[in-house]
């Protein structure tokens, strides 16, 4: 399996850093890439439509080089949830129509390393019936799980990891991000919740990224190994 589908503790946890930055360390290793991204809110109107930043950040680091829209298909303007940025532009998200252009679009761009960002959490909604962990029960994926380290994300962690294996799928590993720096002030304290989520996750860890001054791929690199997939 070279698929692996990218959620997180909440929205911010740093995904798409940690995406990007796996995506970067793979082509250093002159591997092949894709990053994609089947739904993205937040969206800004450009002469080709709408792009998405994060979006943008996984294309740049798909090598072959591939289209926007082979990215992201999805785009919507407003920075809310999915499902209500689809019924605002009058639209219905749907796990069937969603899965069936991620492998269409996996079987036919085949990379060493293919990398899909869900949106917010493992249960954000894309209908009133359906979420985005719907995706990668579908189509079988295992998980990455980016846990915004934070105070509060011991328990969103645990919680994430037990839904995703009590959806049957594997948690093929966690990496930590760091998006509040009083959270890794204390280095003891630090390590210590470091420690209990290594044991309780029980997966392999691909890396802790630090606050980083300038957070993109090619500085979140250096903390993250692709060796544990």
């Amino acid at each position: 399996m070279n698929v692996w589908f990218v959620t997180g503790t909440d929205t911010d946890a740093g995904k798409t850093l940690v995406t990007s930055g796996l995506l970067y360390a793979a082509r250093q290793q002159q591997l092949s890439t894709l990053g994609l991204k089947p739904i993205a809110s937040g969206s800004q109107a450009t002469h080709e439509g709408l792009h998405n930043s994060d979006a943008l950040a996984l294309q740049h680091q798909s090598v072959p080089l591939v289209g926007y829209a082979t990215v992201n298909p999805i785009a919507f303007a407003p920075a809310i949830a999915p499902h209500l940025a689809a019924i605002e532009a009058g639209q219905r998200l749907e796990v069937s129509a969603v899965t069936h252009w991620l492998s269409e679009t996996i079987k036919q761009t085949a990379r060493d390393v293919t990398l899909i960002e869900g949106a917010g959490g493992w249960r954000v909604p894309l209908n009133e019936q359906e979420d985005f962990s719907d995706l990668a029960i579908a189509l079988e994926l295992p998980a990455i799980l980016v846990v915004g380290l934070k105070l509060g994300c011991l328990n969103h962690a645990r919680l994430t990891a037990e839904a995703i294996r009590a959806d049957g799928l594997v948690v093929a590993g966690w990496v930590g991000s760091v998006v509040d720096p009083a959270f890794a002030a204390d280095t003891d304290r630090f390590e210590a919740n470091i420690a209990h989520l290594n044991a309780k996750l029980a997966a392999p860890c691909l890396g802790i990224i630090p606050h980083l001054d300038a957070p993109d791929a090619e500085n979140a690199a250096p903390y993250l190994s692709l060796e544990p997939l």
